[in-house]
């Protein structure tokens, strides 16, 4: 009833975005704002979808992001932060300035939980495990 059909998606460019969209989507979010994600693509002139233009605004081309390697600070921070809270990144994240939820998960994931589970010993041994094996 309320969401356009399948068939709405036919069209639509997947893939790596442009600079050209990416500028496109800046100067839409800069003069309206953020929101209403279901509306931007077709006012801003993309054949793009919603979702897919609020996830590269919120993940890469907001002003305050903060791109680039993480320094050990931030490091020590997420460590403590998922023992503290376990796997809720956007709580994490509203801990660290300019790093985004999804970029922070991917790092624990690729990078800090390898370091982490090596050197756990008073970790919960069905994370580990968990881990481990799955």
């Amino acid at each position: 009833m309320g969401r356009n059909s399948c068939s709405f998606k036919e069209g639509l460019n997947k893939g790596a975005w442009t600079t050209v969209e990416d500028k496109l989507l800046t100067a839409f979010i800069n003069i309206h704002g953020e929101g209403k994600w279901t509306t931007v693509p077709y006012k801003a002139g993309l054949k793009r979808s919603g979702k897919s233009c609020r996830l590269r605004w919120l993940n890469y081309l907001r002003p305050n992001v903060k791109r680039g390697n993480f320094s050990e600070e931030e490091n020590d921070l997420i460590i403590r932060l998922h023992k503290l809270l376990g796997n809720r990144w956007s709580l994490i994240a509203g801990r660290l300035p300019g790093r985004t939820d999804n970029e922070i998960k991917n790092y624990w994931n690729t990078t800090l939980a390898t370091i982490f589970f090596n050197k756990q010993e008073g970790y919960p041994k069905h994370a580990i495990s968990r881990r481990v094996n799955g």
